[in-house]
């Protein structure tokens, strides 16, 4: 039989299945209360929006250009109507500064792609997106811990790049909500990582999928809107700013966009020529005709329901975890994030906690570049009720209050 890993990419190795995914097969069993997967509840799409977008599609003039080749940019008046989105964030941007990608995710794989080349250096939060090291790894870098709050010199990073083989090329966090721990960056932070930005010369990738999930506080702009206000024009600047549709109108039509300077904008369509020509134009045309005719309404929906859930996994939290368990408190997104007591590894509690509580949730070290962070978890409370949240929590914390007594 012919060795398929003799002939693979040196690459391949560094493909790993993703624990996240693994885990929403979960989902199907109805014994199990998952708080696994980071999806949003199938109950909030926007259905009958979606079914009149599609319908009218089909029966007016359009229907040929939607079943057609497209341009690689993507479809221009969902361009536009982004290009709005954006100015009211602060980031006044034309359609050429707009490129629609196949959800955010390929808009991950094609920065990756642009900016990595072998031994170079990704700055990434410690924990970040799995997805985004997922998209990163394959094109084979070193990993060093960003860290917003903290004080280390971009020398510092610069030497250790160097030391790796390579040059630190982009820093790449989730300001608003992040996937996995439901913070959010200060204002102050992202000032910090721009200066860093700005002292290394490198990009910044900033990935807004959860941007439009603010249930609290007060809303800080983009670190794109940011550097903007500093330099006055968008093709001035490093920050690229990754959005998506998924969690707010559907994740199953795969549509994303990136907003960047146009030299960028410019080198990601060529990516596309080469990779898929150009995302679904019929789902570009439904996703422009349900946001433009509702999407205010829409968050204002998906907002009340997941700082409902929210509250309530909050709640239950204070209610039923055991001493030396802490965790975030979100104002925005779909997770929580939870640190155990020391000794207490999050994936040995997850074997436990799915053959004896029936509670499923994602161990936290498939967040961390270096492997580390085995004592936490992620909980996401977008795709359980009231009733699920308390019970599941419970069950939670009498199986980690047993664990903690077997630690001490």
């Amino acid at each position: 039989m012919l060795d398929w890993e003799s002939i693979f990419a040196t690459r391949s190795s560094r493909m790993k299945a993703s624990e996240i995914r693994e885990l929403l097969k979960l989902l199907d069993r109805p014994d199990i209360i998952s708080f696994a997967g980071g999806i949003p509840d199938p109950e909030l799409f926007p259905n009958d929006a979606f079914r009149r977008a599609y319908a009218e599609i089909f029966a007016g003039p359009t229907v040929g250009a939607a079943l057609q080749y497209s341009v690689s940019e993507g479809y221009r008046p969902l361009r536009e109507w982004l290009a709005g989105q954006m100015a009211a964030l602060g980031i006044p941007a034309g359609v050429d500064n707009i490129f629609i990608t196949s959800g955010s995710q390929q808009g991950l794989d094609y920065l990756g792609k642009l900016f990595l080349s072998p031994k170079d250096t990704a700055l990434v939060t410690w924990p970040t997106y799995l997805g985004a090291l997922q998209a990163f790894n394959a094109y084979e870098p070193t990993y060093d811990q960003l860290n917003p709050a903290g004080n280390r010199t971009p020398a510092a990073y610069a030497q250790a790049a160097a030391e790796a083989g390579g040059r630190v090329k982009f820093a790449y966090l989730s300001a608003d909500f992040a996937n996995p721990t439901g913070e959010t960056v200060d204002r102050t932070g992202r000032e910090r990582v721009l200066e860093l930005a700005e002292e290394l010369d490198i990009a910044i990738i900033e990935d807004a999928a959860y941007q439009s999930l603010r249930y609290g506080g007060e809303a800080i702009p983009p670190i794109l809107a940011l550097e903007i206000a500093r330099k006055g024009d968008i093709n001035n600047t490093r920050t690229i700013y990754c959005g998506s549709f998924s969690k707010t109108l559907a994740p199953g039509l795969r549509v994303g966009w990136i907003c960047a300077a146009a030299p960028v904008i410019r080198k990601l369509v060529l990516m596309k020529q080469a990779a898929d020509l150009h995302s679904s134009t019929i789902n570009q045309m439904a996703i422009a005709t349900v946001a433009e005719r509702g999407f205010e309404e829409q968050v204002a929906k998906i907002h009340a329901a997941y700082r409902q859930r929210r509250d309530a996994m909050l709640a239950a939290l204070e209610t039923y975890m055991p001493a030396g368990v802490t965790w975030t408190k979100p104002e925005g997104g779909m997770f929580i994030w939870v640190t155990l007591p020391k000794g207490i590894d999050g994936a040995e509690l997850l074997a436990k906690s799915i053959q004896t509580a029936k509670v499923a949730f994602v161990p936290g070290r498939a967040f961390f570049a270096d492997g580390s962070g085995e004592n936490t978890l992620r909980l996401s409370f977008s795709c359980a009720n009231d009733r699920m949240i308390d019970e599941g929590i419970r069950r939670l914390g009498d199986l980690m209050r047993g664990e903690a007594a077997q630690a001490a």
